[in-house]
């Protein structure tokens, strides 16, 4: 019966086997760009009980396994899979193990590591330990050592510590968690239990660099203390999730601290011709002290240039400003051919004693601000707003009384002032616009946003040549509303009495505001903005700001994109306008888009600067603005901009000095995210406002 069981199995296995197709996987044309193994290394972990058991563990790219040959006169080496190890048992010595790693396809790879075995403790210890940043390197030589291991010291409340080991003539890497002085032990074993070791310590952090602001624990916060001077990072004495510099005055009139270690800045302070001003917000005792602050070469001190500031308030914070191109007298002026890469604060210059206790954060270097041109809105950050008042008014900007987000002026006429007291758009030195008012017999409108106290004020607005203030014209306007934004239109083809009348010959590119003109001051606060050229009244021309119904706007679409003028949806921080343009882009093209026909070709004689107001769904979405010819759309122009910030209005600025002036340019063509297929939701939709030159 047995028998009969095992042949009737066999003869179902023949069966099955004839009974199946046979199938062959011969096609090894994959393998034909198979490389040889590469970057072989092996690892020697010996055991610290004189017995000369060594743990060999080769690796590499690309091998399926190793044979080990262990350099000892053992005549058959030993294959090991990838990923496996090998153990052999040594006499005291010194050996060459050769490892040959295999591919899929037979190619090999040799490589080669000394190893010596010996169960003395090793000797001549020397280490090279080195930061670059938060990553630390170690490499280290000794005599009869087999192998190194390093603890970082980054994780002492851990168990085991943390550790990595590695051989002679490797250099190892570890990044730390953040700044900080870590206690890098090194140890160097043999084959014997007698180990050598040595620690050091060592500082690591990225270098400090502008601005500083004391919060990030990637970046090496030292501070050099002289004169006696105490500093420490410290929680701010107002608001103890801001840390910030603690400094105690030392005794010597000339304490100071300086940022960062002996090599300064990461980067070099950018100061030059225009751009030489730096500020830093500081918490005094008192008011009135002298803040001094040093800027110089950490290779060369006497390349230095160092300017003073006040405090104005106690025990409170304030920022002060330093400008170096007004240097402290009878020291050195500021030279645009040096390097500035090191900053030190003196605190209570010039006064002998000790105790005051001061804090400072955020030193910056402010950048040189753009020249003002229109339209002026006070809410772009790169370009400078300075206003010059005379007849006694007072003129600051402030926050918008009808909405916190917006920036505005605000102009006090005081009791006692001038009749004819005023503002100027431009700081003392007069440069008023970067380009020309465009005012023509045909563009003859400019309005501004007012808020005044009472109906019935007169508003004069004056425009002149900044390089001869007796080519003027100048023209008024009536408030109707009290305690309420209204927009002022004033028409320079009517101009007030007794004035010059407009001059095609003239440049005129500075603007004059004067509030309650013809009355003696008396108190009144004035709020303005959004000085800008008025619409067309029948087509659309630049610049231009979708507010009338009664223009005549050109749009057109192509694939995909939807444009049309809508009710501003997002009336608030500089945008308040009440219609703006939406762009909608749907799936269709990557460059879909829509176009804006003007009623003639754009004039770019007086700037070739656009600037637009946008609300974009996402920081990084981008804005292209093209200008093309009317008929040939190969004559074209094109400049893109990145969103900075996300549902929220910005005014993105495109730079159109590379064009060819020579051609003729009437479309304006909006293309979103360009490269990129829109779905038409809301992550696709940007509004945008306010084209100008």
């Amino acid at each position: 019966m047995r028998s009969l069981k095992y042949l009737l199995g066999a003869s179902l296995a023949i069966a099955a086997m004839a009974g199946c197709k046979k199938e062959t996987f011969d096609d090894i044309s994959f393998a034909k760009n198979v490389s040889a193994p590469a970057k072989i290394s092996t690892l020697f972990n010996i055991t610290q009980d004189n017995t000369g058991l060594v743990t060999i563990t080769p690796a590499g790219e690309g091998a399926i396994n190793y044979d080990v040959y262990f350099g000892d006169g053992t005549t058959k080496p030993t294959t090991v899979a990838a990923g496996k190890n090998v153990q052999h048992t040594y006499a005291e010595g010194n050996y060459t193990v050769k490892i040959t790693a295999k591919g899929p396809t037979g190619q090999t790879t040799d490589f080669t590591q000394p190893l010596t075995v010996s169960f003395r403790a090793p000797e001549n210890l020397k280490t090279t330990v080195s930061a670059n940043g938060l990553v630390l390197s170690v490499s280290a030589s000794a005599t009869y050592e087999t192998m190194f291991r390093v603890y970082f010291g980054d994780s002492l409340n851990v168990t085991p510590l943390r550790f990595a080991t590695f051989l002679e003539g490797q250099t190892i890497t570890h990044n730390y968690p953040g700044a900080g002085t870590y206690n890098v032990r090194i140890i160097a074993l043999s084959g014997g239990k007698a180990t050598t070791e040595t620690t050091q310590s060592i500082k690591v952090g990225k270098q400090i660099d502008l601005p500083v602001t004391f919060d990030d624990p990637n970046f090496d916060l030292t501070t050099s203390d002289f004169g006696g001077n105490a500093s420490v990072v410290a929680a701010d004495p107002t608001n103890a999730a801001n840390k910030v510099l603690k400094i105690t005055k030392g005794a010597e009139t000339w304490a100071g601290t300086t940022f960062g270690t002996a090599s300064g800045f990461a980067t070099k302070v950018p100061l030059a011709t225009g751009a030489t001003k730096m500020s830093i917000r500081v918490y005094s005792p008192a008011a009135g002290l002298t803040i001094k602050l040093k800027l110089e070469d950490h290779l060369e001190g006497t390349h230095a240039v160092e300017a003073d500031a006040k405090t104005t308030v106690a025990n409170a914070w304030e920022t002060l400003n330093f400008d170096l191109s007004n240097h402290a007298t009878g020291t050195t002026p500021f030279n645009p051919a040096w390097n500035y890469d090191k900053a030190s604060v003196f605190f209570d210059f010039g006064t002998a004693g000790a105790g005051k206790v001061f804090y400072a954060d955020d030193l910056k270097f402010i950048p040189s601000l753009k020249q003002i041109s229109l339209p002026v809105t006070f809410d772009d950050a790169t370009v400078d707003y300075a206003t010059t008042d005379f007849g006694n008014n007072a003129t600051v900007t402030v926050a918008d009384p009808a909405n916190a987000a917006n920036k505005v002026k605000q102009t006090t006429k005081p009791a006692g002032a001038e009749t004819w007291s005023g503002t100027t758009l431009s700081a003392a030195a007069g440069l008023g616009f970067s380009a020309k008012v465009p005012i023509t017999p045909a563009t003859s409108k400019m309005t501004l946003r007012v808020y005044a106290p009472a109906a019935g004020i007169t508003v004069k607005l004056k425009l002149e040549d900044h390089t001869n203030g007796t080519r003027s014209i100048e023209t008024d306007a009536v408030t109707t509303v009290a305690n309420g934004w209204e927009t002022l239109t004033f028409d320079f083809n009517s101009t007030s009495s007794g004035t010059p009348a407009y001059n095609a010959a003239y440049t005129y590119d500075k603007a004059s505001v004067f509030f309650d003109f013809g009355v003696t001051g008396s108190g009144k606060k004035f709020y303005w903005d959004d000085l800008k050229m008025a619409g067309f009244n029948t087509v659309m021309g630049l610049p231009f700001d979708f507010e009338s119904t009664a223009l005549v706007f050109s749009l057109a679409e192509f694939d995909g994109g939807a444009l049309s003028i809508v009710a501003n949806p997002q009336v608030n921080g500089i945008n308040t306008s009440t219609r703006v343009a939406k762009m909608v882009k749907n799936n269709g093209q990557t460059w879909g888009g829509g176009v804006i026909v003007l009623p003639a070709p754009i004039d770019f004689s007086g700037s070739k600067i656009f600037k637009v107001k946008v609300w974009s769904p996402r920081v990084g979405a981008k804005f292209l603005l093209k200008v093309e010819n009317m008929t040939n759309g190969g004559i074209s122009f094109e400049k893109e901009g990145t969103a900075t910030v996300a549902n929220a209005w910005e005014t993105l600025t495109f730079d159109y000095s590379g064009i060819n002036t020579t051609n003729s340019y009437q479309k304006i063509v909006v293309i979103c995210d360009n490269g990129t297929k829109g779905d038409g939701t809301a992550n696709y939709t940007w509004l945008f406002d306010d084209i100008t030159l």
